[in-house]
């Protein structure tokens, strides 16, 4: 049976969708893991969204809070608002309130990624603050750490990305991933599918 991870995100811009991609080719190259993309429902009315000139989302489907208990594995992006995820991808985790006092996602496996507007703007804040709704749960959060070896000291070119997963630099929103961002964020699909992998089998 294969090993189910979901890569779950919420995009405006389009930014973090564009590393949910990458993450998911690099979880699908794990043997025996079925990687799938999901975004969380959008909160926002059209008006404010077209005053914000959001493009339209993609036909990537919704996902519901009983879908998500699903998976074996999660990888989670978001865009940071104020250092925290963005509040489209808190209400959905609010709503499944019901996963939680059934315990359905307890002992699972969790990574995040996001994008901010500025080195300064929440890499790690981003991440360290949505701990707490995977501790909650039970959920074991899984950081990619220093596996990505030398290419976590580039120095040269401006990079998002941290020890706690892939990230992207969205400046005025007009910039788009960057190579060694794409990069970074296809091996935390296969580090975290792989390990989602090991823990479905040793289960």
């Amino acid at each position: 049976m294969a090993t189910k991870v979901y890569i779950v995100y919420y995009s405006m811009y389009g930014h973090v969708e564009r590393l949910a991609e990458e993450i998911k080719k690099g979880a699908a190259s794990v043997e025996g893991v079925e990687a799938t993309l999901w975004q969380v429902p959008e909160t926002l009315h059209e008006e404010a969204l077209g005053k914000m000139r959001a493009p339209p989302k993609s036909d990537i489907p919704i996902i519901t809070a009983n879908q998500f208990a699903e998976a074996d594995g999660f990888i989670l992006g978001f865009p940071t608002k104020f250092g925290m995820m963005a509040a489209q991808f808190k209400a959905f985790l609010d709503s499944t309130g019901g996963l939680w006092r059934t315990q359905q996602l307890a002992g699972k496996p969790a990574g995040i990624f996001c994008s901010t507007g500025s080195q300064g703007g929440g890499q790690e804040t981003t991440a360290l603050t949505a701990i707490t709704q995977l501790v909650h749960h039970g959920m074991i959060f899984v950081p990619i750490g220093y596996t990505f070896g030398a290419r976590m000291y580039e120095m040269e070119n401006v990079k998002g990305g941290s020890p706690y997963g892939a990230g992207t630099l969205t400046g005025d929103d007009s910039r788009q991933p960057t190579e060694l961002e794409l990069e970074q964020a296809f091996h935390q699909g296969k580090y975290i599918a792989g390990i989602t992998k090991k823990l479905k089998g040793s289960a």
